[in-house]
């Protein structure tokens, strides 16, 4: 007699995501696994004294979300702190920081930080201003104050701040007016700010908290998150012993933990069906945001007296990447290397097909915004993994940050997810937590404004299931529903077939990992 199901999901439109997609009528999971896809009546008979049966009411099931790259930390600090996201202006972002203030003050925090996060000049009428020492004096004059851009990659101090970091922020990394720091920090300098204002352990745990619950209400079952300086992978695994884990992660550690990584054994892919190790990560170049993306042509928006010829800067030297790849994939791990300007795309692109097996290390370029067509052919030759972020697609519009930064001809070649796809690249999709919802990335992806950037909404779907799944060697349990895989799956309340103008405005009713629901709205 077959063992009955632990839970049933019927009355459903189940895709599995395979190549091609196949569509069934119900589900049934034992033990976290999928045992069972058929019709309803099929699966009815693995239907038990116990077993809990979910009717979807029609709604459309899909494997789980898996975001290829994140920032959980950051995630969860927007959550807590002040989230200048939505902010239209530097007024209104003074006045989110102004309230954060008063927040701090009444709840007793432990910190003297006023903190702000995800601001973007680029989205405000006066695109030219950026968040200032003296705007930010306006908010305190004696605590320090830090607003982080969106992309992570600048970051602007008040004059506390900047006094209290003086020893720690590169004087190439600041910028100056009349010989005195405007109070915008880039690159190096932004990730000291971010290494001083990281969470300790017990703020960690609610940062973690709060971002991984935001998570799981928009579908995400897994993240492939970026750490550095944190304690986020303790607390991660203390989240998992204590059962409070709703997701599973994979963490993707900043290239100086690799000796401490060696030390200690870990390597790519150890850890439990939770929390794993990834890959090592590192940088070549900054963003487009910041102007700190290496470009083979000017910025079309560059000062003429901008260093370096006005086409960026080097984050991390091509000889020094170099030395680090090789001994990172030396070690048996798996690389991981933010790139975006197309200059910096060919340096690292060069240093990751010198390694002995790119293809069975599956090594990942992050970001990929300006590759080749060739460049694309390349990674495809190799087996590296471009490691995309659709919703980047909110800065490609007439007029928007790229049009800003590069002009026309070279916005228009930017986060090419169909030619990556027709070159034979392996392609996952995440957020940056840009922000972190991989329904607006798959919007952005199927509507965006050229045809080289579009995809089909079943492709969008697998870069950001299958396509992740695959870059974390995880493609054999995660990415697609099939009979002995995980029942990792998000239930939607419509099709994104039947309205792919508007994917973006779907809801998730319901998002399961391991077969157990984390989220459920189908009541609410």
């Amino acid at each position: 007699m077959t063992e009955a199901a632990d839970r049933l999901f019927t009355n459903a439109e189940i895709h599995s995501l395979t190549e091609p997609d196949t569509v069934y009528e119900a589900m049934a999971v034992r033990d976290g696994e999928i045992v069972r896809l058929a019709d309803a009546y099929e699966v009815e008979f693995l239907d038990g004294v116990e077993t809990e049966v979910i009717d979807c009411d029609g709604r459309v099931v899909l494997p789980g979300f898996i975001d290829a790259h994140t920032h959980m930390e950051q995630l969860g600090q927007h959550l807590v702190h002040a989230d200048l996201s939505q902010a239209d202006s530097a007024e209104e972002c003074l006045e989110l920081l102004g309230a954060e203030a008063e927040r701090i003050v009444d709840d007793d925090a432990s910190t003297d930080w006023i903190l702000g996060f995800g601001y973007d000049e680029s989205e405000w009428a006066d695109r030219s201003s950026r968040l200032t020492r003296d705007d930010l004096d306006a908010v305190s004059e004696d605590r320090p104050v830090a607003a982080l851009r969106v992309d992570l990659h600048t970051a602007s101090l008040n004059s506390v701040a900047l006094e209290r970091l003086a020893d720690d922020l590169p004087e190439s990394d600041l910028h100056y007016q009349d010989g005195e720091p405007t109070g915008v920090a880039v690159e190096d300098a932004a990730e000291a700010v971010r290494r001083t204002i990281t969470a300790d352990r017990e703020a960690m745990r609610e940062v973690l908290e709060a971002a991984t619950e935001r998570a799981v209400e928009l579908g995400v079952t897994g993240v492939h998150d970026k750490v550095r300086n944190s304690k986020a992978p303790r607390v991660y695994r203390e989240l998992a012993a204590d059962g409070a884990l709703p997701l599973r992660v994979r963490i993707d550690y900043w290239s100086d933990h690799l000796e401490s990584l060696v030390d200690v054994g870990l390597t790519t892919d150890a850890g439990g069906d939770l929390v794993q190790t990834g890959a090592i990560k590192s940088f070549s170049d900054g963003s487009l945001g910041s102007q700190t993306a290496k470009l083979r042509e000017p910025y079309a928006d560059a000062d003429a007296d901008a260093a370096d010829g006005a086409t960026g800067q080097w984050v991390v030297d091509p000889d020094e990447l170099g030395d680090l790849v090789a001994t990172a994939d030396d070690e048996g791990f798996q690389l991981t290397v933010h790139a975006i300007g197309d200059e910096a795309i060919e340096e690292t692109l060069t240093r990751l097909e010198d390694t002995a097996d790119p293809a069975g290390s599956r090594h990942r370029i992050e970001h990929a915004e300006l590759a080749t067509d060739e460049q694309f052919e390349r990674m495809a030759d190799a087996g590296i993994v471009a490691s995309m972020q659709p919703n980047f697609h909110r800065w490609a519009d007439e007029g928007g940050l790229y049009d800003q930064r590069l002009g026309e001809e070279r916005r228009k070649r930017t986060n090419r997810f169909r030619q990556a796809l027709e070159a034979g690249a392996p392609l996952a999709f995440g957020s940056d937590c840009m922000p972190l919802d991989p329904l607006l990335g798959i919007h952005y992806a199927v509507n965006a404004p050229t045809e080289d950037q579009r995809l089909s909404v079943t492709e969008a779907l697998r870069a950001y299931t299958f396509g992740a799944a695959y870059a974390g060697f995880d493609e054999d349990r995660l990415g697609t529903l099939e009979v002995g895989k995980r029942a990792d799956l998000v239930v939607l309340e419509e099709s994104p077939w039947e309205h792919p103008d508007r994917i973006d405005e779907i809801d998730v009713a319901m998002t399961v990992v391991d077969g157990e629901p984390v989220f459920d709205a189908r009541d609410r």
